[in-house]
């Protein structure tokens, strides 16, 4: 099944670029060379999860699919997601953009589906629901 690209309309605007970027690692890596453009990355990421599409069809203009997934991944255990998530909130909270009566939500509103609970892979325990709301870009920035 070919996977439908939507052009780009979806990738991070300047401003938001502006607001994450900061929050990222040294474009250097700790080998010497150069990685990949942050921002091509997630992008490509964000592609991934507005599609629902595997790795593998990830357009080309985002880099490859093994980069994007090892980056992925990599920043997923080394907690990054959780503290790009941790300082975007506190951020948010600072400017007065979060109306507290409407933006808190707890387990008497949503119901967590019934796989929505820790898995044991490996030494590392996972919760599923994680991925996608560390990765997902709220549509009103």
């Amino acid at each position: 099944m070919k996977w439908r690209d939507d052009g780009g309309r979806g990738d991070l605007t300047d401003r938001q670029w502006q607001k994450l970027q900061p929050l990222l690692p040294p474009q250097k890596a700790h080998t010497g060379q150069p990685a990949y453009d942050h921002r091509r990355i997630i992008n490509g990421i964000l592609w991934l999860h507005r599609t629902g599409a595997p790795w593998r069809d990830i357009p080309e203009r985002y880099g490859k699919h093994s980069t994007i997934s090892s980056r992925f991944y990599r920043w997923r255990v080394e907690g990054l997601w959780q503290q790009i998530w941790e300082n975007l909130m506190q951020q948010a909270d600072t400017e007065g953009n979060i109306d507290w009566e409407v933006h808190f939500v707890d387990s008497t509103i949503v119901r967590a589906h019934q796989y929505a609970r820790l898995v044991q892979r490996g030494n590392q325990k996972l919760r599923l629901w994680d991925i996608a709301l560390v990765a997902s870009a709220p549509k009103s920035m």
